[in-house]
């Protein structure tokens, strides 16, 4: 399938463009804009909203939490995207999401604004602070209610890199393991796989401002992680033993550089015997959890999710 007809109509805004030119010149911002424009606004569903931080061993970690109007009867820890450099807890892939999450799977979301790999700060601090928030809500639950019931952990793009490296830090160190893995257009192989000849044609027609570029990919690596050579498996968590990790849902975006390293990493949990699953959003670019349900794909994307969150994955789990 080719590109989704709304973005394919809207694409030729991003001609030219380039992140420097967006940043610097307000027509160029504002042709960015316009093609972020979906067909329909987003309106936010029923849950409440809470703001507040919690403690962590770099300081105080900002969360937000996400209650359904119906008692929650599962919790999400959720990781947004951003290159391990951007992303905030108002953006659509943590606001949104969670609040979607939360609505459509009756759950308790908290998400996290995890410490970005900005001004000398490299891995494992995202990674800390995932953890650190993960022992905080698993703590919580257990004071609210006695028991914590079915807890999940995931995240979009670098997010998902971050909740799955928390996930094998959880297991190794022998701390409560998430119940179920969600993860976003994962980028979780350093050096990346190639696309398929198919796909790498198609793109091949995309602006620069859609594609990862090896250049860019090496950069995004070098900044989190300080270095491209001897990175610790669990930086990029595709390299780490993924044994005995919990049933996995990932969406993948059709049109994206990053996609194969989502595809493989749902063959290296099948051959292990994690219990896993996907979604391919058929026309969809990375990061499309960022725009609106009106889009059919995102709003299916979404559906995907909570699906996971609120039944897991098939298959059993690695010993």
């Amino acid at each position: 399938m080719p590109l989704d007809p709304f973005l394919a109509d809207k694409v030729h805004l991003l001609d030219g463009l380039d992140w420097p030119h967006v940043q610097s010149d307000p027509q160029a911002a504002a042709r960015l804009g316009e093609y972020l424009r979906d067909p329909g606004e987003w309106t936010a569903p029923d849950v409440s909203v809470e703001d507040r931080t919690v403690p962590g061993p770099h300081g105080r970690i900002p969360i937000r939490i996400y209650t359904p109007a119906t008692e929650p009867g599962r919790a999400l820890l959720w990781l947004h995207g951003g290159g391990f450099q951007g992303g905030d807890l108002d953006m659509p892939e943590a606001h949104q999401v969670s609040a979607e999450l939360s609505s459509r799977a009756s759950a308790l979301v908290v998400s996290v604004d995890y410490r970005l790999a900005v001004n000398g700060t490299h891995y494992p601090v995202p990674v800390d602070d995932a953890d650190a928030a993960w022992l905080w809500l698993g703590e919580t639950l257990r004071l609210r209610s006695g028991s914590s019931g079915p807890v999940a952990l995931g995240g979009a793009s670098a997010g998902a890199a971050i909740a799955l490296s928390t996930a094998i830090r959880l297991r190794d160190l022998g701390q409560r393991r998430p119940d179920a893995l969600l993860l976003a257009y994962p980028f979780a192989h350093f050096p990346t796989p190639a696309l398929d000849a198919d796909t790498r044609v198609e793109m091949e027609a995309l602006p620069p401002l859609l594609r990862f570029t090896t250049e860019g990919i090496e950069s995004m690596v070098r900044n989190y992680v300080g270095r491209l050579s001897d990175l610790p498996p669990s930086a990029m968590p595709g390299a780490a033993d993924l044994r005995g990790l919990p049933a996995t849902g990932i969406v993948l975006a059709q049109y994206d550089d990053l996609r194969p390293s989502g595809e493989l990493l749902e063959r290296q949990l099948g051959e292990v015997g994690v219990g896993v699953r996907s979604y391919l959003a058929v026309g969809m670019t990375h990061g499309h959890l960022n725009r609106s349900p009106s889009l059919k794909e995102v709003d299916r994307s979404l559906d995907f999710l909570a699906a996971v969150l609120a039944d897991g994955a098939p298959g059993a789990e690695a010993e």
